[in-house]
């Protein structure tokens, strides 16, 4: 029996049924657009993260690995120690091998490896094991350094970007912003995946609220030497002495106990690094003892100033001579001196 057969009521509940349906219909449309644009937003999302594996997971590559992981980055890990444990705990993937690492395909490659010891790790990465294409990046407190060592090791095809973060876990403890973070793009290829993936790696500082200063790697070392090094070689003389908290302890004394406490706490590797691969760190050297000399030599003149003034001003130079003149020492017959005894005699 076709539709048209059927008895009138039934079309018209039939056409009733079909009108109450198509507001649902409706409706469902209405949401699709909201959804695809909450899948759009997903998949920007997660195309604006990056697969990151950090070579030296000390002390500072931890830091720097929470806060990647905090901004929802994906973390590789390896080291000569076993961090496995700690990897664990944080959220990042532990690599014994760096084969292993290599062979994850990680997008950027960040080393936070000591300075002394950046070229021998840098020469035993299993390079062709990578992308062609990858990012290098570097974030030593020195700069012409690495970024001559990745020039002459890396093919050419590899990314370069070397960064100095001015922060370490003590002073970063607080959060990053407004702490500098200084970047040169050394060779970042051309094409837009290049660029917008060197972008998304600067762009993991800029959102911690960084000060971002884009600056080349010999400058940045002209600036650090009359910094960085002369900081920590302050804080290093000052700790050789030993100084002591007392209880009338001024503001100023105050800053150089802090000083010696945060020099300190970085390895002596670190110090020696800033003064061996910073070219500039010499010349500050000699300017420290050019300028403690300058100093004594102020002091002790004007030192020498009072003693006259206070020798020859008053008319009495020869008593004030003698009473300052160190004690006479008797002598014997023999160019010796004298003994109690023999002096008696």
């Amino acid at each position: 029996m076709s539709a048209f057969s059927l008895p009138a009521t039934f079309r018209v509940k039939q056409r009733a049924s079909k009108l109450f349906v198509m507001p649902r219909i409706r409706a469902l449309d209405a949401a699709q657009p909201f959804d695809y644009e909450a899948r759009i937003m997903e998949a920007h999302e997660k195309s604006s993260k990056l697969k990151i594996g950090i070579v030296g997971f000390g002390n500072y590559g931890q830091f720097l690995a929470k806060a990647l992981i905090r901004q929802g980055h994906t973390v590789l890990a390896h080291s000569r120690s076993d961090y496995s444990d700690i990897a664990v705990k944080i959220g990042v993937s532990f690599f014994r091998d760096p084969h292993d690492l290599c062979e994850e395909h990680p997008e950027v490659i960040l080393l936070c490896t000591s300075i002394i010891s950046t070229e021998s790790v840098l020469r035993s990465l299993p390079t062709q094991r990578l992308k062609r294409n990858t990012l290098f990046v570097d974030v030593l407190s020195v700069k012409e350094f690495p970024r001559n060592l990745f020039l002459q090791i890396l093919p050419q095809e590899f990314d370069v970007l070397c960064t100095h973060p001015m922060f370490g876990p003590e002073s970063g403890k607080d959060g990053w912003k407004g702490l500098p973070f200084v970047y040169e793009k050394v060779r970042i290829g051309s094409d837009e995946y290049k660029e917008d993936r060197c972008q998304k790696f600067l762009d993991i500082f800029a959102k911690e609220g960084c000060r971002m200063v884009e600056m080349s790697c010999s400058e940045h070392d002209r600036h650090a030497a009359e910094s960085q090094f002369i900081t920590h070689t302050v804080g290093r003389m000052l700790g050789k002495l030993e100084l002591q908290s007392t209880p009338i302890n001024t503001k100023g004394y105050e800053t150089l106990l802090n000083l010696v406490e945060n020099t300190s706490g970085d390895s002596f590797d670190l110090y020696y690094g800033l003064f061996m691969y910073n070219v500039n760190s010499t010349g500050q050297i000699e300017r420290l003892d050019a300028a403690f000399d300058s100093l004594k030599r102020q002091l002790y003149g004007h030192l020498h100033d009072i003693l006259r003034k206070q020798l020859f001003g008053n008319g009495k130079g020869s008593e004030n001579l003698q009473r300052l003149a160190p004690p006479a020492v008797s002598r014997n017959g023999y160019g010796q001196e004298a003994t109690a005894c023999e002096v008696k005699q």
